[in-house]
């Protein structure tokens, strides 16, 4: 099962992409050296889905930007995912889709990464995959509450910042604030300015 800290659960699954469908593996879609945001979602033609995908796939040039993709997951098969993918946004749709959407109709991977539920559909579950292959967060919500884009890119950037500084984020940080020293010493110089 995911665990953060350790390798993500590899995969090969049908995949729409470019409306097209092709095989991908859990490599292929962070290329092995770029971050990955891996979400999973209940289930295509629902009502809080559309929304999460489309919030994901319009903002994808800012995880470009931090050297990171995106690609959705969920049960459905790929003729389902390219049926709602065609469907106008207006009637319920998704319209175009700039992340691959990756089916999960045997219920492997959603069972590999902790998210499958009794009915055969996905919990949201949101993991982020570094460089490696190694999962460094992991938030899993309910099926009726939709997930942040902007939360989302704030992990990550502060997950980046601790791989290129080595110093830490405390609680609300967002890009350009205060990082803390992870000593006692070097702590000191961010607690004396912040409290």
């Amino acid at each position: 099962m995911a665990t953060v800290l350790k390798p993500a659960p590899d995969f090969k699954a049908p995949t729409v992409f470019n409306m097209t469908f092709e095989d991908m593996t859990l490599k292929d879609l962070y290329g092995g050296k770029q971050w990955l945001v891996f979400f999973f979602y209940p289930a295509d033609f629902t009502f809080v889905c559309p929304t999460e995908l489309i919030a994901f796939s319009d903002s994808i040039e800012l995880f470009h930007k931090i050297d990171c993709n995106v690609a959705a997951c969920s049960t459905d098969t790929v003729y389902t995912h390219f049926a709602w993918i065609s469907q106008p946004r207006k009637e319920g749709g998704l319209g175009e889709m700039k992340i691959p959407i990756v089916a999960d109709h045997n219920l492997k991977i959603s069972k590999d990464y902790g998210v499958l539920i009794e009915d055969g559909t996905a919990l949201r579950g949101l993991f982020i995959i570094d460089p490696k292959g190694i999962v460094r967060h992991i938030t899993i919500n309910d099926q009726p509450i939709g997930r942040s884009v902007n939360e989302t890119l704030r992990v990550v950037k502060a997950l980046q910042h601790f791989e290129k500084h080595g110093e830490v984020c405390a609680v609300n940080w967002q890009e350009g604030d205060d990082t803390i020293k992870p000593d006692p010493i070097g702590a000191k110089e961010y607690f004396s300015k912040h409290n």
